[in-house]
């Protein structure tokens, strides 16, 4: 398959598929389409609206979603020469944090942060407006609150912790409901 046709399918597929996402209440994140010879795997990854009272994408909706793009697939399956394998998905705990609902959704937890300048920090992220958010650096002695420029990062991905965060670091934080200032 010459380069760049999965790509273009993907783009094919995306103004298929996102009417069916947006029909279950959800948002299309990213669509990707992979080729092996003529056998194709659409992964189709959705999660809440930005403005939605939701945190997480329920598993129900999952199921419907799969359904529908499966049946909505089939109706265009000339955009799809061959057999596909459909993956409908919630973004992972590893997806970056590229928009304020992916930070805001971060409260209190542990980010590795690449700065556009290339130097990388670990912050315990608090509140997170539409162009900051409220961090403080990981693992200080005396932790103290500041703010975080979306458009000072070039990569940032929550961190697994096993243990709660250190209580220095969320009250620098504030024990606020997450609402940004």
């Amino acid at each position: 398959m010459p380069p760049g046709v999965p790509e273009q399918l993907a783009g094919s597929l995306r103004g298929v598929l996102e009417p069916v996402v947006a029909d279950a209440g959800l948002e299309l994140d990213e669509l990707e389409v992979r080729a092996a010879g003529r056998k194709h795997t659409v992964k189709v990854v959705v999660d809440v609206p930005e403005q939605g009272e939701a945190t997480a994408v329920p598993l129900d909706a999952i199921a419907v979603v799969s359904r529908s793009a499966a049946a909505e697939l089939d109706r265009h399956e000339h955009l799809i020469a061959g057999s596909y394998t459909l993956e409908v998905t919630s973004p992972g705990v590893d997806r970056p944090l590229t928009r304020p609902l992916h930070w805001r959704r971060a409260h209190r937890r542990l980010v590795r942060v690449t700065l556009e300048s290339g130097e990388t920090v670990e912050v315990r992220v608090g509140a997170a407006g539409p162009e900051s958010a409220t961090v403080v650096d990981a693992g200080a002695r005396r932790p103290q609150a500041r703010e975080l420029r979306y458009a000072d990062v070039r990569r940032a991905v929550v961190q697994v912790e096993f243990n709660p965060p250190p209580a220095a670091e969320v009250e620098a934080l504030g024990a606020g409901n997450g609402e940004h200032a």
